[in-house]
């Protein structure tokens, strides 16, 4: 094993697809002069050179199109949004054409491609630079949507998204680039689809995703303290999702709380309750409980800010609810 930080990780696994696939090339602003906005392509352009890391002008539309295009033509873009707030200029081709022109042209097109870049908060960078759309994403057939939430499962899950022959979102935060972890030595894939339990337990299943996962990890240790033993869920993939492993958690402790970075309306963790309670409902000693955002844009505010953002507390409360303690 050798220790990364997530935005080597990234670099890593792009670099490594790269090699071996010369129509595999990234583009996106500021991807190759400056090395990514967040560092996660650092000495790419020194390696590929200009063709194949391509500096995009500030048009996401635009460059999205693009290597929509590319992509049906045999090539296989990986396309980085500085943030996922700016994807909504182009999610009219990710949309209504990466999403649909399998399907749409009879399966004479493919579309190969990973749009990535982070999302939800980071910080104050007030509302409209702090949304989570992996919901928006996964609402729409033919696409899939990857939330990795360390070095490891970053690097392993973008291969696999590389190489998938469908369109991937592959979402990322700004506020994990600089998490370090352990990676294995060499190449590795991590398959799509298939969630990952991060900690064993017997009294309750926390399910998340993402950075805010993190917070049931500080909250896990806390309640262990109290003797409350959690089992920690990490779907990775939001589309597919693994149902499976969480149901048979859920049939194992009793009791599912999930924790998600996003609106609380028609979100993932709505999905998973709504697929509990029809397969697992017998094996439920309480009802499913959930933390979301709250439902407001982002305030600016840090004091407000602290208040809209789920935190380790928050699910210290719901464990408890579930448990009624």
């Amino acid at each position: 094993m050798k220790t990364l930080q997530f935005r080597e990780a990234i670099a890593e696994a792009m670099s490594e697809e790269m090699r071996k696939d010369e129509s595999i090339y990234l583009m996106g602003e500021e991807v190759a002069e400056y090395n990514g906005a967040y560092k996660a392509s650092k000495g790419m352009l020194d390696e590929f050179g200009a063709k194949r890391v391509i500096d995009t002008p500030i048009s996401e539309l635009g460059f999205a199109g693009i290597a929509i295009g590319s992509a049906m033509n045999g090539n296989r873009p990986i396309v980085e949004f500085m943030t996922f707030n700016f994807s909504l200029v182009g999610i009219d081709q990710i949309i209504n054409n990466a999403a649909k022109i399998r399907q749409m042209s009879g399966g004479q097109f493919n579309c190969p491609i990973v749009f990535r870049g982070p999302t939800a908060s980071a910080g104050q960078l007030a509302a409209t630079h702090s949304q989570a759309f992996e919901s928006w994403f996964a609402n729409c057939p033919g696409l899939k949507v990857v939330v990795p939430s360390n070095p490891m499962d970053a690097k392993g899950l973008l291969k696999a998204a590389i190489q998938d022959d469908d369109p991937v979102i592959f979402m990322e935060s700004e506020q994990m680039y600089g998490d370090k972890g352990e990676v294995p030595e060499g190449e590795y894939t991590l398959p799509l689809g298939v969630a990952d339990i991060k900690r064993e337990g017997t009294d309750v299943t926390i399910v998340s995703f993402g950075k805010i996962i993190k917070e049931a990890y500080t909250a896990a240790d806390e309640l262990a303290k109290e003797g409350i033993s959690c089992e920690i869920i990490d779907l990775r993939t939001v589309k597919p999702l693994d149902y499976d492993t969480v149901v048979k958690s859920v049939k194992k402790t009793n009791r599912l709380v999930v924790l998600e970075e996003a609106w609380p309306f028609g979100n993932v963790a709505t999905e998973i309750t709504y697929h509990i309670q029809s397969n697992a409902f017998d094996y439920l000693d309480a009802p499913v409980e959930r933390i979301n955002t709250a439902d407001t844009p982002a305030p600016y505010s840090p004091v407000l800010l602290e208040e809209w953002l789920p935190n380790h507390q928050d699910v210290v409360k719901a464990v408890k609810k579930v448990l009624y303690k």
